[in-house]
């Protein structure tokens, strides 16, 4: 079955204090085009998650952020306090010695010293953690698989109906097709008689006439173009990532539809093949956004 490239997808996982936040966002490319945006603790595992994503998605302009939430309670920065205590020691004492006043705000003079705020232990990532990871990321690429899954549908509905109407038209082709003998031999015959005074071997009208007919014949491309069309509906019944074969074959139904048109000597038929034509075109600007 068709999958459409264009899907999104998001989970999140929680991990203790934390919530692992994956989101996976694709549209149409002609190759794997994937840009990450990784918290830092999760970047060692990068190639990883990137190979994931490739196994998954096969093709597409892919966006992939990975982030964390924390619980502000436990994300806020310690105070230094024993570092706290020594600066005011320091401060109180050199007040004493020198008459220089104390601080009028204690706290805001102290907040503001070196390291008083900053932190000083290192994350370092386990791998219990990092299977919390992966379980995020395989969710959130089952969500976007889901919405590829319902597009393609959308999509598989929309060819159909497309290739449907070509079918169709191509039948609407024939009783024109058959009556444009007639036509054209009577057009012949009745400009020969308007010559005055000439003659003419009917036997080799016959024969030109058929090599005339032959020309025009649209047997070979009528049958080519059935050929595609059945092939074509073929291809989207199989596994997914046909679109591009589904994109070779709009091209050949092309050749067949402008050939037939370019042998077309009938006004009727030649509405037929544009009716034609802008179905086919209708199935090549969406055949881009299928997998």
């Amino acid at each position: 079955m068709i999958q459409s490239m264009t899907g999104y997808g998001k989970a999140v996982v929680a991990y203790k204090e934390k919530k692992i936040n994956v989101e996976i966002k694709s549209l149409n490319s002609k190759q794997l085009d994937l840009n990450t945006r990784i918290a830092p603790l999760y970047r060692e595992k990068e190639m990883e998650m990137r190979q994931m994503v490739a196994e998954a998605l096969i093709r597409g302009k892919v966006d992939m952020s990975v982030w964390i939430e924390k619980d502000t309670l436990v994300d806020a920065t310690p105070i230094n306090a024993a570092l706290v205590e020594n600066y005011y020691q320091q401060i109180k004492g050199i007040a004493e010695k020198t008459g220089i006043p104390v601080p009028e705000d204690w706290f805001y003079t102290l907040l503001r010293m070196p390291d008083v705020l900053t932190k000083t232990d290192t994350e370092v990532l386990d791998e219990e953690e990092w299977a919390c990871v992966r379980q995020a990321v395989v969710e959130a690429l089952k969500a976007l698989t889901d919405f590829r899954k319902q597009e393609g549908a959308a999509l598989q509905k929309k060819f159909t109906e497309k290739i449907d109407n070509i079918e169709r038209l191509l039948g609407e082709i024939v009783p024109f097709e058959q009556s444009r003998v007639e036509k054209i031999k009577a057009r012949i015959v009745d400009g020969l008689q308007q010559i005055p005074g000439v003659d003419y071997d009917r036997n080799r009208l016959e024969q030109e006439l058929i090599y005339y007919i032959e020309k025009l014949d649209i047997s070979e491309e009528k049958q080519r173009l059935t050929n595609h069309l059945k092939y074509f509906r073929d291809t989207m019944n199989e596994p997914a990532g046909q679109g591009k074969k589904l994109g070779f074959i709009a091209q050949e139904m092309g050749r067949e539809i402008n050939t037939t048109g370019s042998k077309s000597n009938q006004a009727e038929m030649q509405n037929i093949v544009v009716k034609m034509k802008d179905e086919l075109e209708q199935i090549k600007e969406q055949v881009l956004n299928a997998l």
